[in-house]
């Protein structure tokens, strides 16, 4: 088993240096890795091919500005698929071991809690010290109490026993329908105004067909839960207009935008990664990489011995 860090630190940095794995890199180090001439490059499409080209230095004779550009591109995104399963892979492991961790130590840290709370108490009730049932209080605070019925079957229980809905479940009744919402006036105004002025049919081009019925969709669910503020939301959307296209850009500036979003996609997977090895979960993990088994037997073997001598301390209390 390996961290993200682990694997990926060395191992993620893309053949021309664009992309680090290194878990402290930011967005603007990552940038940074661009040479310095073609960083510095104009955010005219002119001025940043020119940049490129001059950043290329031992490009063949005729090869276009972008091509190393491209080619820095294409590593930083085959650095970023690594890192990223680098993570999700660490991400899994941490997530089972969590899990058979809290299915084997679970019900002995639960243990623990119980008879701390219950020699506590008896230590209380001996020596009646105002200080020691103050902790024997805290003490059975901490003891995670068992859910009651009614939070066992949430919304299945009213105050006359089964509910109707679960009672039809567990017989051949049907289910009852659910209420029925009634939008209020202000909403049924609000919706018909938007079905109007957004409907798909008044659109003369395909994109702003999809962009209308996209629209009216969130229009219908909102009418359909009665959601009159949402449903105003949308009105004051629609009087805006739809977003202004973004102006074209050169190739070399779409390619510096790749690098750069590559980069910020990259922290964000760092942070994702940091978290995971400084959780408690994790650092268990790094504790014993290759036989995290092992660990938790050793853990549960300590956790035994623990329980061991609560109990012996408790019988010595209550004799």
């Amino acid at each position: 088993m390996t961290t993200p860090s682990d694997d990926v630190t060395d191992g993620v940095t893309g053949g021309n240096g664009y992309v680090t794995g290194d878990p402290g890199a930011s967005s603007a180090h990552a940038a940074s890795d661009v040479p310095d001439d073609a960083a510095e490059a104009p955010a005219g499409a002119a001025g940043a091919a020119d940049a490129a080209g001059a950043a290329a230095g031992g490009n063949a004779q005729g090869e276009r500005p972008e091509a190393r550009l491209e080619r820095a591109v294409l590593a930083a995104e085959q650095a970023l698929i690594e890192f990223e399963i680098a993570v999700e892979t660490f991400r899994v492991e941490v997530e089972n071991f969590s899990r058979l961790h809290h299915q084997k130590l679970g019900p002995m840290y639960s243990r623990l809690d119980e008879l701390d709370a219950l020699i506590a108490e008896a230590r209380a009730a001996r020596t009646g010290d105002p200080e020691d049932v103050r902790r024997a209080r805290e003490a059975r605070a901490l003891v995670m109490p068992m859910p009651g019925v009614e939070e066992l079957f949430d919304d299945w229980i009213d105050s006359d026993g089964l509910s109707a809905e679960a009672a039809a479940m567990l017989t051949d009744r049907p289910v009852q329908p659910p209420k029925r919402v009634r939008p209020s006036d202000e909403a049924r105004k609000l919706y018909r105004e938007l079905a109007r002025k957004a409907h798909p049919d008044l659109a003369r081009e395909e994109t702003e067909r999809k962009r209308r019925e996209e629209f009216i969709t969130r229009v219908n669910a909102a009418y359909g839960r009665g959601d009159e503020a949402l449903l105003r939301e949308l009105s004051e959307e629609w009087a805006a207009g739809p977003a202004p296209a973004a102006p074209e850009r050169s190739a070399s500036e779409e390619l510096y935008a790749r690098l750069e979003w590559l980069a910020q996609r990259k922290e964000l997977l760092t942070v994702v990664a940091r978290e995971l090895e400084e959780s408690a979960i994790g650092a268990m993990l790094r504790m014993a990489p290759d036989d995290p088994d092992r660990l938790l037997d050793e853990i549960a073997e300590q956790l035994l011995a623990q329980v061991a001598e609560r109990e012996a301390e408790l019988a010595a209390l209550v004799q």
